[in-house]
Formats: C-alpha cells, sequence, structure tokens
C-alpha cells in the first residue's frame, strides 16, 4: 500500500487497520514478537522460517517429538492438540509468559477448536480468526457455510452418523461417490464407492481415518470438471489479492504434483476470485487460504478452502518472490503485500513441484539422491522435510523447478523428484 491507497484490485477490509510499521523485538525477550504454531509440519516449519527471518518468536508445537518445524523453533511442545484440556493449559500457558504480542497460528486440523473460540474470546489472537480454523476444520462446516449460507455452487452431499443413513446417502446422491471424514487431511479415512456394495467398507476406513476418531462423514457426489486448482488467497490489510491459479494431482485425496500457472479462461478466472473472496471474507481475519475449486468450462464449484498455506501451494517457493508461507506471515503481521492491477501477487516463473513419498516404514529415514535431482536441471530446488520416521505414503519432501511454462516445469520437477529415494 502506498501512499495511503489500497492496491488496485483490492479493497480495505472491514475492522482491519491500515498497515503500520511494527517494531519487532528481539525473541525470547519480553518484547518478542511470538508466534504459536498448532502443528509443525513441513508447513508450518516453512513458516517458522518465514517468521524468524523478521524476528519473530517460533513456539512449535505437535503431537510428536522432532515434528519439522520444531527442529528449528525457538521453543517447542509435544501436545494432543484434539484434547480440550491439554490444548487450553498449553496456549494458557504460552499467554502468560511475558511477550509484546502472541499469535496462535494453526497448521493442521487436529485441533480442539472450541478451546480456541474460547481464548479468543477472552483477547487470544488466533490467525486467521477461530471460526475460521473451526469451520474450515470441519468439512460439515465449511460446506453449509459456502453452499447453503453464501449460496456458492459445490458438488451434491450428504451427511450421515451411521452406515444405514451413508447407504441412504449413496443411493441418493449415487455412484460412484466419494467419502471422507468430515474432520481428516491429506486423503485420511477417504475413499471412493463405485456400487452401493462399497458403501460398508468405506464407512470403516473413514472411521479409521478421521483426525478426531469415529464419527461423522461427508457423502459427495461426483461432478464432471475439466481441471481443479487452488487459488491461494490473502487477506491483508490494505485488501484482498491472490496467487496465479495452482494446477494439481492427486491420488488418494492427497496432492502428487502441482504447477503454476494453471491456464483458465478470464470468465472462469474472474468466478474464481469471486467465490475465494465470498468464502475467505465469510471466514474473515487476515491471513493466507488455500481455496480449492472446480472448473467446468466458465462454470467454478467451491470444493474446500485451508485458512492457512496449503501443500500444493508449495510451487510458490519456485514461482514467487514472496511463496505463500511469506506472504502468510506478512498478512498476519499486517506487513504490505505487492500486487499487480488485476489483484495478483507477481510471479518470477512458471514452475512446479513433485513429492517424494515414502514406500515403507522406517525410523531415522534416509533420503538419498538430492545431488542427482538437482543436477537434472539447473532450476531446480529440493526441500527434505526431515520428518524424524516414514511410513508408505507419507511426504518426505519436494523437487521444485521452473522453466518456460508450466508443462516444461513439470517434466523437469518429476524427472527430479524420480531421482529421490527414501530408505
Amino acid at each position: 500500500m502506498q501512499g495511503g491507497q489500497t492496491h488496485t484490485g483490492a479493497r480495505l477490509l472491514a475492522g482491519i487497520l491500515p498497515v503500520v510499521p511494527t517494531p519487532f523485538g528481539p525473541p525470547l525477550t519480553d518484547q518478542a514478537t511470538r508466534l504459536v504454531l498448532l502443528g509443525s509440519g513441513e508447513l508450518g516449519r516453512e513458516v517458522a522460517i518465514e517468521a524468524m527471518r523478521l524476528g519473530c518468536e517460533v513456539v512449535a508445537i505437535d503431537r510428536y517429538e522432532g515434528a519439522p518445524a520444531m527442529q528449528i523453533a525457538h521453543r517447542s511442545i509435544v501436545c494432543s492438540m484434539s484434547e480440550a484440556s491439554e490444548l487450553r493449559t498449553v496456549l494458557t500457558n504460552e499467554r502468560d509468559r511475558p511477550c509484546a504480542r502472541m499469535l496462535v497460528v494453526p497448521e493442521l486440523e487436529a485441533i480442539a477448536t472450541p478451546v480456541l473460540q474460547e481464548l479468543e474470546a477472552d483477547g487470544l489472537h488466533v490467525v486467521p480468526t477461530a471460526l475460521a480454523a473451526r469451520l474450515s476444520m470441519d468439512r460439515e462446516g465449511i460446506r453449509r457455510l459456502a453452499a447453503e449460507e453464501l449460496g456458492l455452487p459445490t458438488s451434491p452431499y450428504r451427511f450421515c452418523d451411521s452406515l444405514e443413513e451413508l447407504e441412504e446417502a449413496v443411493a441418493s446422491v449415487g455412484t460412484p461417490c466419494v467419502v471422507k471424514p468430515v474432520m481428516s487431511s491429506s486423503g485420511k479415512g477417504q475413499s471412493v464407492v463405485r456400487t452401493p456394495a462399497d458403501a460398508e467398507a468405506s464407512w470403516q476406513y473413514a472411521q479409521e481415518g478421521g483426525r478426531v476418531g469415529l464419527g461423522r462423514v461427508i457423502v459427495e457426489g461426483f461432478v464432471e470438471f475439466d481441471y481443479e486448482i487452488t487459488l491461494l488467497t490473502v487477506r491483508h490489510a490494505g485488501g484482498t489479492v491472490y496467487c496465479k491459479p495452482i494446477g494439481h494431482v492427486q491420488e488418494d485425496g492427497d496432492y502428487r504434483e502441482s504447477w503454476q500457472p494453471h491456464p483458465m479462461s478470464e470468465a472462469a478466472l474472474a468466478e474464481s476470485k469471486r467465490v475465494a473472496a465470498a468464502v475467505t471474507e465469510a471466514l474473515g481475519g487476515t491471513g493466507l487460504f488455500g481455496v480449492e475449486l472446480f472448473i467446468r468450462g466458465d462454470e467454478v464449484l467451491f470444493s474446500e478452502v485451508s485458512p492457512r498455506p496449503h501443500d500444493t501451494g508449495m510451487v510458490t517457493l519456485a514461482t514467487q518472490r514472496l511463496s505463500e508461507f511469506a506472504l502468510h506471515v506478512r498478512a498476519i503481521l499486517g506487513l504490505p503485500i505487492p500486487s499487480d492491477e488485476d489483484g495478483f501477487v507477481p510471479q518470477i516463473a512458471p514452475g512446479a513441484s513433485a513429492v517424494l513419498l515414502a514406500t515403507e516404514v522406517s525410523s531415522e529415514p534416509l533420503v538419498e539422491g538430492v545431488a542427482e535431482a538437482m543436477a537434472v536441471d539447473p532450476t531446480v530446488d529440493v526441500r527434505v522435510f526431515g520428518k524424524p520416521d516414514a511410513r508408505p505414503g507419507r511426504r518426505m519432501g519436494v523437487a521444485l523447478a521452473t522453466g518456460t511454462d508450466a508443462d516444461a516445469a513439470r517434466l523437469v520437477a518429476r524427472e527430479a523428484a524420480s531421482k529421490l529415494r527414501v530408505r
């Protein structure tokens, strides 16, 4: 924001103060700006790095010792964040430690969000808001908000609390359809019902994969679409801006590749921005949101939203001067974010990402082939997440590349990722 004006294509967010200079005191002092990460995986690690570059104090919390962000944070705490009493104790203790300001930054779904709402009402700053954390970490909450309150187009859906209700929903929605726990991530507990006979197995799988144990599921009807995108949407003091659309490939509900920009018609892109703005405005607060959308011609259907950096957005580590992680940190700290006349964050070059998955169980896993991956092309970069153990399908790293266009970058990123191995 310059000269007191908002960025072109953005509007000043209601209730959000204009950007002002913010002092940053030394970490671990009474003058520190403290970020408390709820979840310390690879996304939290990148958020921590960006925050620490600005002199922030970072406290990394996760359910297991040695999580990626814990390895670099000023302090770390092991906590079962889905347990209300345990989470309340940890956050209350952090709030009582002297600092200039403290922000609680959720990075995953397995959180007792009513505790966040309770503490927010008592003055705790939750990013972007405790309501956003609750609604978006619950597929029922966000789907009802988008479809029933905002009137946005979505796939057909039903919610179920038993196998009998699931069987009825499958008959109503039709097959094939997708069954997901209302609270899960990275495809856990998600399956496709291809015939009514598959319903029982899908119910059992969903109960095993939900973030907080047994419970409610959503049944989503298949929709015919041309492609799906993630539209990273940034709410900050100067308005709402966007990153260029990110295309991605998912398998079993988890991302395998992403690329930016994904080609879209002007009409579809404009509608995508409208849908993303509507959802994120309803959730409120400041920060980066990963809005997932299905595109069918010029029609846009809302899928999901994450009120934090998105796994498919890891490609921005290569394509943008300010990655999604840097944008998130800037937004929540009230710092300026550049955008062009169309409201998009500047992009350096088209690029792509391809993930490295573990194939077997191992403790203290070794990632091999980094040199070979980097030798594929001068634009290749590799991120090794440093997770303390591995299991089949666990994401352990990512290869990044840029190119003359996204398709060229995808070929390079895939080849680079193929050189990486976990043992």
